[in-house]
């Protein structure tokens, strides 16, 4: 238990571990692998977006980016239509769905810098905005991914998701970005005090642009790699990944205060949420439920978080 304690993102690999267990216990082993696979390749979606959720976190207090799932929808509609179903023509979709979020994610800066409103608030508004020229853009939309671009997106080897291992290096790279670079080390500055690192010399304006850009940026791939592994697109693909985005930088560990980020945490809370919804469609327990519980996980998570801050600080 106390090293348990010492790393709480541990607690989310194991509720992961048992739910996938119990979910083995129900089906009496039937389909067990299967439903692993199928975890890793649905966490994989949640981890990208999770990772830029929990850099805008990390920049303290009040920060959230509540537009990802309006990016993701319009980012997968942009991407399907560069790609215009041609092999050839798949980089060139990506990059266009890249471009689409970072555009969002600068929008978003510029509204909370430019008009002083509260980030929760900017980036609501700039949803309202962005799901509108999705409305007109992206209603209706047919075109299905280039045939290479959609077997890659759903390619396994071994059983388990190529785009999972991709995943895992995009964690890693990101904890050696927050670890041991510049920027990174800028983020949690601004978190743990903005005030104080603007007098440290940190470039705080900069760091928050460049932050929103790049959870924006993750949003836009998500919405290509969705695309592709859906075989088309569509307005409402990102739905799911507001909650979900935001519930595993919590149940992984990250603080919502702001100064503190974790990746391994991300992977397991995924997994963990993942199972979960899994679990509980075995059940055919309905989506209203579903909410219900991730909310309360949620809940749970920030007060025990706020508990370990309280007996830290006595």
């Amino acid at each position: 238990m106390k090293y348990l304690s010492t790393a709480p993102w541990r607690w989310s690999f194991i509720s992961a571990a048992v739910v996938w267990l119990i979910a083995i216990a129900v089906t009496h082993g039937n389909g067990a692998g299967a439903m692993l696979t199928s975890a890793l390749a649905m966490a994989t979606f949640i981890v990208i977006v999770g990772i830029g959720q929990m850099f805008v976190i990390a920049l303290g207090p009040g920060n959230i980016d509540l537009s990802l799932p309006a990016n993701i929808g319009l980012a997968s509609a942009v991407a399907m239509t560069v790609m215009n179903g041609d092999n050839a023509l798949v980089g060139l979709g990506l990059l266009a769905a890249l471009g689409c979020g970072l555009m969002v994610g600068l929008a978003n800066y510029l509204l909370i810098w430019a008009l002083r409103i509260p980030p929760i608030i900017a980036t609501l508004s700039a949803s309202f905005i962005i799901q509108s020229i999705d409305i007109s853009y992206g209603r209706g939309l047919q075109i299905k991914p280039p045939p290479a671009f959609a077997d890659f997106a759903n390619l396994q080897f071994l059983g388990v998701p190529v785009l999972a291992v991709l995943a895992v290096l995009l964690a890693a790279f990101a904890a050696l970005v927050l670890q041991h670079t510049i920027y990174g080390r800028w983020v949690l500055a601004v978190g743990q005090n903005a005030r104080a690192a603007r007098f440290a010399g940190v470039k705080v304006g900069w760091t928050r642009a460049a932050t929103y850009m790049l959870c924006g940026a993750l949003g836009g791939i998500d919405g290509a790699l969705l695309a592709g592994y859906f075989r088309g697109a569509n307005v409402d693909i990102g739905n799911e990944y507001l909650l979900s985005s935001i519930a595993v930088v919590v149940i992984g560990g990250c603080s919502v205060a702001g100064g503190k980020a974790n990746l391994p945490g991300i992977w397991g809370a995924s997994l963990f949420l993942v199972l979960l919804l899994t679990m509980l469609n075995t059940f055919g327990v309905g989506a209203g439920v579903r909410l219900l519980l991730t909310g309360i996980i949620i809940v749970a998570a920030i007060s025990v978080a706020s508990d370990d801050r309280a007996r830290e600080g006595a």
